[in-house]
């Protein structure tokens, strides 16, 4: 009786194991499927970090509110090397700047929002955060006729307060996968490292309008052009057009 019983769990154990590496298999098998259109594990809680890994995209994504005497520099550039990529605006400097947030959108450039006043959002509470992105949202509106989506909290400062925010406006959160820190560090070839180090399909790569940026920017667009990478804006980056 003894040897029936554990051949009978020994059967048991074995279909239980055959059951679970079939639903494996199926799933894995529904995961292949779905990876036919890739859409990145960060945009899950709502903040995108990063496009489709897969993919050979790549965005220098331009934060402004300051720098503007460097603008010219690097959307002639931009120009040059064929590249359209994205700019998030702040309030503020568009109010003040309304000729260069011309030029910018007249190179088609796509116009995002960075907030009116540069705060950091996870400091806010609701109509604070509300306040922020739909000021921006109307004065772009007012002054390009642009309803923008896309919305790059300063200084990389959220919560889900935020996010929650920025969503019932429309808005999807945009982070970066890398920093090239250009606003502390003046250094054209540590920018320029920075921008490139270990890059990979999908890198949203953050930098400002300043005097080594402008002059690291041919050397950064000629890299991932000549390494077959897909200079492009945000909304491309992550899957939205």
């Amino acid at each position: 009786m003894k040897k029936i019983h554990f051949a009978t769990i020994k059967v048991r154990r074995w279909a239980s194991n055959l059951a679970i590496a079939l639903v494996i298999a199926i799933v894995g098998g529904f995961a292949i499927f779905a990876g036919l259109k890739v859409v990145p594990t960060s945009a899950v809680s709502g903040v995108y970090y990063n496009g489709d890994t897969s993919s050979n995209k790549v965005t220098l994504m331009i934060n402004v509110y300051w720098g503007t005497e460097y603008l010219d520099d690097m959307l002639a550039t931009l120009a040059e090397k064929d590249v359209k990529t994205t700019f998030f605006i702040g309030g503020t400097w568009a109010v003040l700047n309304e000729d260069y947030l011309n030029k910018i959108y007249q190179a088609g450039h796509e116009i995002a929002n960075h907030g009116y006043h540069h705060k950091d959002h996870d400091k806010l509470d609701e109509q604070g955060n509300l306040n922020e992105i739909s000021t921006t949202h109307k004065i772009i509106k007012e002054l390009l006729g642009v309803d923008m989506t896309l919305f790059a909290p300063p200084s990389g400062a959220y919560d889900k307060l935020t996010v929650s925010c920025a969503e019932s406006l429309g808005y999807h959160t945009i982070m970066w996968t890398r920093d090239t820190i250009d606003w502390r560090d003046h250094d054209a070839e540590v920018i320029y490292q920075r921008a490139i180090k270990k890059a990979k399909g999908g890198d949203l790569i953050l930098m400002h309008p300043t005097d080594a940026t402008a002059q690291a920017l041919p050397r950064i667009i000629d890299y991932f052009q000549s390494n077959n990478f897909t200079l492009t804006t945000v909304s491309d980056n992550i899957g939205l057009i």
